[in-house]
């Protein structure tokens, strides 16, 4: 007969290779905490159900708590031939204080156990998620704050398009992680549900009581249905897709950080910290962390990709196909976590060199937009003016100069209605001033999203 926790009707063992193949404790050795608390949880419910003894229980969770110990102290070693963490800590537990152990595992089955310590398990990264979110939000508050009047040429298609307030650049990201904490908030809704008691499949016939385990594992609700119970990875599913904007958001962030330090653009320089060398070329300063995270985006998403596949077409209740919940959740978690905190790094030390700045947005057409508004203004069709601009433009591509250089009497050949005021109204800093709707780059609308931003940080 096999010696497995399950061999009572298999008379071989499988060979080692087969057994390394099915076991999971390579990787789900990280939910010992998360366990070991279910596992308290469940024993302290069988006493006050009588289903055990208050000293069998007792005995049970001081062995439970031994063993926790001893693993972060380095003492304990598990085996792929036990499979998982579960039975690793059972055996071990049996070992310890011999066969009242076994009676730990009365009224519920690694089914719902693996979902209790998976819930848990996301429930505690989600949390952590938020408040490196939060984080990265404040750096970003701090550092808009301090740039609100710093000029810089916004983009569309990677062309200079019209000047924008640095603060308000970064402060798009604010809002982008805004929405990304909201939805790991929401998440924590349908992560939070105790499925504990669900046993294998179908409930079980002990006198359990679900609401105690759901009050010890500080659960929000519980599980309606036994079998959606053990069955249920939309929680993974959700996480894993709100890590993958995350990552999607922060590799966005990387690439402006890439661009703006490179000696093309010199819009700002990064830390040495977050940065290294070439082993080959001694001048180089490489923005590696920042290209880094945007590598891991791609890892990430996969993990999304790889969780939706593994359920297609999984028929109720559990299968061992879900095993493969777990590897790719416990590396993205890991892979957002470190990002953010590298982010947050990275944007606090950095130097915005705003005299850069301010020189690029005096030397590029940014203010084109501005020209044909202020011909509008006095009432030439906005067609028409797009179309005068536009051979101004030309004009001064020709003669190598900028709008502010061009002389009062070549800009009344292209147009009467151009009078000495227009120099005022080209320079950068009053094409911000004059943006006031909700919501744009200018200085009075920018320091208002950041008193709401701060707002909604406290």
């Amino acid at each position: 007969m096999s010696n497995k926790a399950w061999g009572g009707r298999f008379q071989s063992e499988p060979e080692a290779w087969v057994d390394a193949f099915n076991a999971s404790i390579n990787f789900d050795h990280l939910l010992i905490d998360e366990d070991i608390q279910g596992s308290i949880a469940h024993a302290t419910m069988l006493a006050k159900q009588d289903i055990l003894t208050q000293e069998e229980s007792e005995t049970i969770i001081k062995g439970l708590q031994d063993i926790q110990q001893d693993y972060h102290d380095g003492k304990v070693e598990f085996t792929e031939a036990l499979e998982d963490i579960h039975l690793n800590i059972e055996h071990e537990l049996i070992e310890r204080i011999g066969s009242v152990g076994g009676k730990l595992h009365t009224g519920r089955s690694r089914n719902d156990q693996v979902a209790t310590d998976l819930h848990l398990y996301t429930k505690k990264a989600v949390k952590e998620i938020i408040n490196l979110i939060h984080s990265l939000q404040e750096t970003i508050v701090k550092l808009a704050d301090e740039h609100v009047d710093t000029i810089m040429p916004g983009y569309t298609h990677l062309q200079r398009a019209q000047p924008i307030s640095f603060a308000h650049h970064i402060m798009t990201y604010f809002w982008m992680l805004e929405r990304d904490k909201n939805r790991f908030e929401d998440a924590l809704k349908r992560i939070d549900i105790n499925p504990l008691g669900a046993a294998a499949l179908s409930g079980t016939t002990h006198p359990i009581d679900r609401a105690k385990t759901q009050e010890l594992l500080n659960f929000g609700s519980l599980y309606e249905n036994s079998l959606d119970a053990v069955s249920d990875r939309d929680f993974v599913v959700e996480t894993l897709n709100a890590i993958s904007l995350v990552m999607i958001h922060l590799s966005r962030f990387s690439e402006e950080i890439i661009f703006w330090s490179t000696d093309e653009a010199k819009f700002i320089t990064l830390s040495d910290a977050f940065s290294t060398g070439s082993s080959i070329m001694p001048q180089k300063k490489n923005p590696d962390m920042a290209e880094l995270i945007r590598g891991k985006t791609g890892r990430a998403t996969g993990h999304l990709m790889s969780m939706l596949m593994t359920l297609k077409g999984l028929p109720l209740a559990y299968n061992k196909d879900m095993q493969e919940d777990k590897e790719g959740l416990f590396d993205a978690v890991h892979t957002v976590t470190g990002s953010l905190r590298i982010f947050e790094g990275m944007l606090a030390s950095l130097t915005v060199n705003t005299d850069r700045l301010n020189e690029t947005v005096h030397q590029d057409f940014s203010n084109a937009t501005e020209l044909a508004d202020y011909l509008v203004e006095k009432d030439v069709p906005f067609r028409e003016a797009h179309a005068i601009v536009g051979q101004i433009v030309y004009w001064c591509i020709q003669h190598d100069c900028y709008l502010l250089d061009v002389p009062l009497e070549k800009y009344q050949e292209f147009s009467s209605k151009i009078d000495d005021t227009i120099y005022n109204y080209l320079k950068p800093e009053n094409c911000l001033k004059r943006r006031k709707s909700y919501g744009s780059t200018g200085q009075e609308a920018v320091r208002h999203q950041i008193d709401v931003a701060k707002d909604l940080l406290s």
